[in-house]
This record gives C-alpha cells, sequence and structure tokens, in this order.
C-alpha cells in the first residue's frame, strides 16, 4: 500500500478506538505509519482525511451487511417476503457485536452534524446510496430497474437498521431479535404473529 491507503486504513482504526471528536493527526500518523505532510498531500486535511475513513466504514458495513452480497458470495433470498425478512435480520442482528464500534461512530457522527456543514455534506450523497444499497442487499430490489422501489424500500430498510442497532447499542439483552421483527411486521400487516 502506498501512504494515501496506509493514511485511510490508519483513520479507520483510530476512529474505531477513539471516536471522530478524539481522533488526531498524529494518532492517524503513528496508526498509519506515514507521516503528517501526507495528510495535506492525499487528502487535503485531516478532517477530509476522517470523512473518507468514517464513509468507507460505513461502506463496509453494507457490504457485510447485506444479506444477497454480491458477485460469488451472493446469496438467494427467500421468495416469501416474511421470510427474506427475518433471514436479512437475522444475519444484521448476528453481526451487531462485530458491527457495534462502526454504529458507535455513526451515532457520534450525527451529533456532530449540526455544527460541521462540510461533514454533513460528505455523507449526504453516500446516506442516499447506502439506502439503496440496503434495497438491493437486503431485499433484492434492483435500483436501475425499479428507483422508486427501490428508494422507499431503502428509506424504510435505513430506519429500521439504525433503530435496531441504537437498540442492540443500548441494551443488547431486550434489543430485538429477527424474530421480534418479523413478528412486529405481521402485526403491522394484520396478519398473525
Amino acid at each position: 500500500m502506498g501512504h494515501k491507503e496506509d493514511l485511510l486504513e490508519g483513520a479507520k482504526r483510530c476512529l474505531l478506538e477513539k471516536g471522530y471528536a478524539r481522533t488526531t493527526a498524529r494518532d492517524v500518523v503513528a496508526a498509519s505509519g506515514t507521516n503528517l505532510a501526507s495528510i495535506g498531500y492525499h487528502y487535503g486535511s485531516k478532517d477530509a482525511l476522517l470523512q473518507q475513513a468514517f464513509l468507507a466504514l460505513t461502506e463496509e458495513w453494507g457490504d457485510q451487511a447485506g444479506a444477497a452480497g454480491t458477485g460469488e458470495e451472493r446469496k438467494e433470498l427467500p421468495a416469501d417476503p416474511y421470510e427474506r425478512f427475518h433471514a436479512v435480520w437475522e444475519q444484521v442482528i448476528a453481526a451487531a457485536g462485530a458491527s457495534r464500534p462502526v454504529w458507535k461512530l455513526q451515532t457520534e457522527v450525527v451529533t456532530r452534524i449540526d455544527d460541521d456543514e462540510k461533514l454533513r455534506e460528505a455523507i449526504k450523497e453516500p446516506q442516499r446510496e447506502g439506502r439503496l444499497g440496503m434495497a438491493e442487499g437486503f431485499l433484492g430490489i434492483d435500483p436501475a430497474k425499479d428507483p422508486e422501489k427501490a428508494r422507499v424500500a431503502g428509506l424504510l430498510c435505513q430506519a429500521l437498521a439504525t433503530g435496531v442497532m441504537i437498540q442492540w447499542l443500548v441494551d443488547p439483552e431486550t434489543a430485538p431479535s429477527a424474530d421480534d421483527l418479523t413478528a412486529g411486521l405481521k402485526v403491522l400487516m394484520g396478519e398473525d404473529s
């Protein structure tokens, strides 16, 4: 890897270990084995580097959480919508422990966006893309074939993922399981759970 990639990897490690606000340029340099000048040369600023590292971490989470996967890893989703919903959330929840640092970081970043317009702008488009990725990965909806269906399904998936992971951060003992979420969906749809 070159300095640019080393910096990104070092920044990702620092964000997961220290959080957004507590990560300094010197921390990133120490974690990446590079130098301070490399940050400016490759990313323009520490903030721009941290934004890229944050986006890379959330994208990696999305790639891991998507039940359909990609390429050779692609799993066939069940045809029944309730079974598909259950399978997706079973996978997402199974990764809750491992993804805890990413979700902790995400909650910190959300608390910063009112005071950091550049950060807000940096995450807007990736958030929109993430919704479409969730629609495709979680539900098998191709955004190219049905953009509106993918958009609204992605909005719901993103809202559910955020809510579920916050519950897992706060109280894993009472956080919802895939069974709970599927039963709740059936109740909302007016069907027996």
